[in-house]
């Protein structure tokens, strides 16, 4: 990394310590303390076997996207694989929309594919990880709705999520029915922006115009290969839909550990409204992802709990899945050699 690539990095992870010191504050830094320090250790160890078993159910899903494509690698390998692409992630700012053109890159070295595949498969990864989310949250949003003391900022909440679980698969059919419009629309657009790139770039040489409609055509044509292959689809789909339970058994295991258990069926609607907050500009949306589980956490209805309670839950479920992918996948992207911000 160069020297304004760690200040930025520096700079978003002070703004995640800020957040967290703000958070400690508003709901109390000495109860908050003594949950954590009082946590079953037993428990705890067992939210981080939880956590690896989040990260390979998603790991067989990019196997699955990636042999679609006719690129076969090891389970092993689609393990760390994700990891890397859980690191990349977590590390630049707005999550998964700042990390996958490094997860793009990654790919491509380690299966020696093009960068248009990898890139292709990592964003179906993606969208396929995104239905079950969503359907979650849809689940949890139809059962709240109909409780009489819905709290109304839930409910602005809860419109946002049917309005996004309308609107995201709506915009996304509209494109894929138009893709030859939308590559043309995306040519159009990076082709000056490459230019003007390659202009100020020492080492890199700007595109031609065909070299780049060649490229978008290519990353179209994996995306209708994962898109026509159904059997691909289900196998995806089902480890992506286990990774979600997982990290929902994660967060329900983190308040056992402290002594306070919740209702499993609360987690079908939080764990998914809280990965919409990874769009933060904080890197991997931590900081952001912590205050809405909080935040909904105390304020659903059959719920009550308080706050210091709720975020030692959550510091202990974010610590695990944030910090386990970040350790194995810092080590992948160090000795594949990928520049990760």
């Amino acid at each position: 990394m160069n020297r304004n690539q760690v200040r930025a990095t520096a700079l978003g992870f002070l703004g995640v310590f800020v957040v967290f010191g703000i958070l400690a504050y508003l709901v109390g830094a000495e109860g908050f303390i003594q949950e954590l320090a009082d946590a079953n250790r037993r428990i705890v160890a067992l939210i981080l076997l939880v956590t690896l078993g989040w990260l390979a159910a998603w790991g067989i899903g990019l196997r699955t996207v990636l042999a679609v494509m006719d690129i076969e690698i090891s389970f092993i390998r689609s393990f760390f694989i994700l990891n890397g692409a859980m690191f990349s992630n977590n590390i630049t700012p707005f999550g998964q929309a700042g990390g996958e053109p490094v997860t793009a890159l990654l790919i491509s070295k380690v299966t020696d594919s093009e960068y248009e595949q990898g890139l292709a498969a990592i964003a179906s990864v993606d969208t396929l990880n995104f239905i079950p989310s969503v359907t979650f949250a849809l689940i949890g949003a139809g059962y709240y709705a109909t409780k009489m003391s819905f709290r109304r900022r839930l409910q602005f909440l809860v419109a946002g999520i049917i309005i996004l679980a309308i609107v995201a698969p709506a915009v996304g059919y509209l494109s894929w029915r138009r893709r030859t419009r939308v590559q043309s629309w995306i040519v159009r657009i990076l082709t000056p922006g490459l230019k003007r790139l390659g202009g100020i770039l020492p080492r890199m040489q700007s595109p031609t115009r065909q070299a780049i409609r060649s490229r978008v055509r290519h990353f179209v044509a994996a995306i209708e290969r994962v898109a026509g292959d159904r059997r691909g689809i289900i196998v995806a789909l089902a480890a992506s839909t286990a990774g979600w339970v997982l990290q929902m058994v994660a967060l329900w295991l983190a308040f056992l550990a402290i002594g306070s258990p919740i209702p499993f069926s609360v987690l079908l609607f939080v764990i998914p409204v809280g990965a919409l907050a990874a769009i933060t500009p904080l890197p991997g949306g931590a900081g952001g992802i912590e205050v809405v589980l909080v935040g909904v956490l105390t304020t659903l209805p059959e719920l009550a709990i308080g706050g210091g309670t709720a975020f030692a839950a959550v510091a202990i479920f974010r610590g695990a899945v944030y910090w386990v992918p970040v350790t194995i996948g810092g080590v992948v992207m160090g000795i594949v050699g990928v520049d990760a911000v």
